[in-house]
C-alpha cells in the first residue's frame, strides 16, 4: 500500500512539543498575535489542514496546531481514513459513543491553550476543532482563556440514536461552566453541511437550544439540488469540502470563522 505524503505542507511551520497531565504531544506553530489552536480532524494534520492554519496566520493570529494522531503531511485515503477512526473509537483520550462525558483529552488541550496565551499574549485564545475533534473547541471555553470558540462538523458522540444525535459531547457540569461563560457574552461558532449525517440537525438545535443567539449555526446546504455541487455526504468545511469560489457558501463561512478570531483576539485592528 501506497502512503503519500506532501513534504512541503508543514514549510514554515515551528515544530516543538508540549507535555502536560502525563501526555506529550508534538506542536506545530506558524504566524505571530494571540493563539488560535488548530485541532486537526480524521485522518491526521493534512495538508488541507496545514493550509486552512496558513489563512489563520495571514491575518496576524499565531495559528497553533498539536499532533494528536495520524501522520503531519500525510494525504488522505479511505484506508487512512479508517484506520485513524479505529484507532480512536478504541482510545480512552476519545468519547466516542459516551453520553454526557467530555472526551479527556481536552485537558490536555485547556493546558495548550493556557500556555500559548501566555507566550503569544492577547485578552485571550481561539479554537477551532474539526470532525472528530469538532466538539472540542466547546470542551476548552471552560476555561475563561478560551474567548472563540468555533465547532466545524462536531461528530462526537457518533449520531447513533436519538439521544446521541441531540449530545453536544460534554459533561453536565461542563456544560453548565460553559453556559454560564455564554451568559457573560461568550459567542460560540458552529458550521455543518445539512445533509452530514455525522452531525445531525438535531445537534445544532440543541447547541441553539443551551446556549441561545450567542450560538452562531452556520449550516451548508448540501441536498442534491444546492446550487453549489456539495456532495450529499459533504463534511469537511474548511478542509476537504471546502470551495474557495468567491460567493461560495464555503469560502463565506471561512471568512466568517476568520472574522471571529480576529473581532475577538485582535479587537480595535
Amino acid at each position: 500500500m501506497s502512503v503519500e505524503i506532501d513534504e512541503h505542507a508543514l514549510d514554515g511551520f515551528d515544530k516543538g512539543s508540549f507535555s502536560a497531565l502525563g501526555e506529550t504531544h508534538d506542536v506545530y506553530r506558524i504566524g505571530s498575535g494571540p493563539a488560535v489552536i488548530v485541532i486537526h480532524e480524521v485522518p491526521g494534520m493534512t495538508p488541507l489542514v496545514a493550509a486552512f492554519a496558513r489563512k489563520v496566520a495571514a491575518c496576524g493570529l499565531t495559528a497553533v496546531l498539536p499532533d494528536l494522531f495520524g501522520t503531519p503531511g500525510r494525504v488522505p485515503s479511505n484506508s487512512y481514513v479508517l484506520s485513524s477512526m479505529a484507532k480512536a473509537c478504541v482510545s480512552r483520550e476519545f468519547a466516542t459513543f459516551a453520553l454526557g462525558k467530555t472526551s479527556p483529552v481536552t485537558r490536555y488541550l485547556r493546558a495548550l491553550a493556557e500556555q500559548e496565551h501566555q507566550r503569544c499574549g492577547g485578552p485571550g485564545v481561539g479554537a477551532v476543532g474539526m470532525c472528530l475533534t469538532g466538539g472540542f473547541a466547546l470542551a476548552m471555553s471552560v476555561d475563561p482563556v478560551m474567548i472563540a470558540p468555533v465547532l466545524s462538523q462536531p461528530s462526537l458522540p457518533f449520531a447513533l440514536g436519538t439521544s446521541r444525535r441531540r449530545a453536544v459531547g460534554l459533561s453536565d457540569h461542563d456544560l453548565r461552566v460553559v453556559k454560564d461563560r455564554v451568559n457573560d457574552g461568550l459567542c460560540v461558532m458552529g458550521l455543518r453541511f445539512t445533509g452530514d449525517p455525522a452531525v445531525p440537525k438535531e445537534r445544532f438545535a440543541r447547541l441553539r437550544e443551551e446556549l441561545g443567539d450567542n450560538f452562531i449555526g452556520v449550516e451548508i446546504d448540501s441536498s442534491e439540488s444546492n446550487p453549489w455541487g456539495y456532495r450529499k455526504g459533504a463534511h469537511s468545511v474548511l478542509t476537504e469540502d471546502y470551495n474557495d469560489a468567491p460567493g461560495s457558501p464555503t469560502r463565506s463561512a471561512l471568512d466568517d470563522v476568520l472574522s471571529f478570531f480576529t473581532d475577538r483576539l485582535k479587537p480595535g485592528n
